[in-house]
């Protein structure tokens, strides 16, 4: 017997909201990652991590055939480039991002001796008060932006004595809620919440094995465009990349559905894996959305430029201001788990 959906939606946001609260930009994935794995454990499920970082785990089917979705848990975030001269921190930006969008966002800096620094990123210009319309004429980009430390220090040598260097990652806080409306806001949405849909599908896949055996992929550097060009298991028939459906004008994309999207920047993804979702889709019940990203890459495509010999799809759930302060709905998470299983236990 499958979970009841009141059921597998509280585990679901359980750990969503976990996963969104623990730091993983792209390069600094290790707690989340090990998240991740105290959660099979838990379910008594083994996995394997690949030599690149990414975790692999799979469940037997009945012989036809094996489909793996892949999903990754690095989020945006930025590294240390410089300390300035007055003490506060020039960033590199990680991940594809609008610098105005994570300005007076709180984040942390990842010392290499252990310590979390908080602190915010502001603009050279931060104070209307000081510089009027010159800050509202300024232009957000690298140059103009830096981080303000919550530690006394107007030097870069009390910076650096604070242990502070080049190189240090940097967490953007992604402050997860969700709403009683039923809306999760948080930073990272993309890809958190594959990752929770994929311990959800697994525990049902547990109560109910599927048809063909299923492996989930968790990728760590999809951000920076390389996450699945390895790692992919070797005996796959069909890659489904899950990540988030980019909500906004000219998209049919929804928050409160999930999404098949047929082409990004790359190009076209598979027709036939498509419309076989699609055929998921309707034997769920699901509306299922079709989108085009012009903008947007995914693990799908890192797979498949990498020489991965297998049809691809690209699906999620519909998330509104994707890369910036995100926003999904729990309706959305469901359609995506109920269409991965759908897909792996046809009727």
């Amino acid at each position: 017997m499958s979970a009841t959906p009141v059921n597998r939606q509280g585990a679901l946001i359980d750990v969503l909201l976990r996963l969104l609260a623990t730091p993983s930009p792209t390069g600094m994935t290790e707690q989340a990652v090990q998240l991740v794995e105290r959660e099979l454990s838990a379910l008594g499920v083994p996995f394997v991590r690949t030599r690149k970082g990414a975790l692999t785990w799979e469940l037997a089917g009945n012989g036809l055939g094996h489909v793996t979705f892949s999903g990754h848990i690095d989020t945006l975030g930025a590294m240390v480039k410089a300390v300035k001269p007055g003490g506060r921190l020039l960033l590199h930006m990680l991940g594809g991002y609008d610098w105005a969008t994570i300005e007076g966002e709180d984040v942390l800096v990842h010392t290499q001796e252990g310590r979390a620094i908080s602190g915010t990123v502001v603009n050279v210009r931060q104070s209307v008060h000081v510089h009027g319309e010159a800050l509202r004429q300024l232009r957000r980009e690298q140059a103009v932006m830096e981080v303000r430390l919550d530690e006394e220090t107007s030097s870069a040598s009390e910076t650096l004595k604070l242990g502070v260097q080049p190189g240090d990652f940097v967490s953007f806080d992604a402050r997860p809620r969700l709403t009683p409306a039923g809306y999760l806001k948080s930073r990272h949405i993309d890809n958190k919440a594959a990752v929770a849909i994929f311990l959800a599908v697994t525990r049902e896949l547990l109560q109910c094995p599927p048809e063909r055996t299923v492996a989930f992929h968790v990728t760590t550097y999809e951000e920076v465009g390389h996450g699945a060009a390895t790692g992919i298991p070797p005996h796959t028939d069909e890659l489904i990349a899950v990540d988030m459906a980019a909500v906004g004008e000219g998209q049919t994309s929804s928050e409160h559905h999930v999404t098949l999207c047929v082409a990004d920047s790359t190009g076209p993804y598979d027709h036939a894996l498509g419309n076989r979702l699609r055929g998921a889709a309707r034997r769920a019940g699901l509306e299922l959305k079709i989108d085009i990203y012009p903008n947007y890459g995914s693990d799908g495509s890192a797979a498949w430029r990498a020489g991965g010999d297998y049809p691809v799809a690209l699906i999620g759930p519909g998330v509104d201001s994707s890369h910036a302060y995100e926003r999904t709905h729990v309706d959305a998470l469901a359609a995506t788990t109920d269409l991965m299983l759908a897909y792996v236990r046809p009727e």
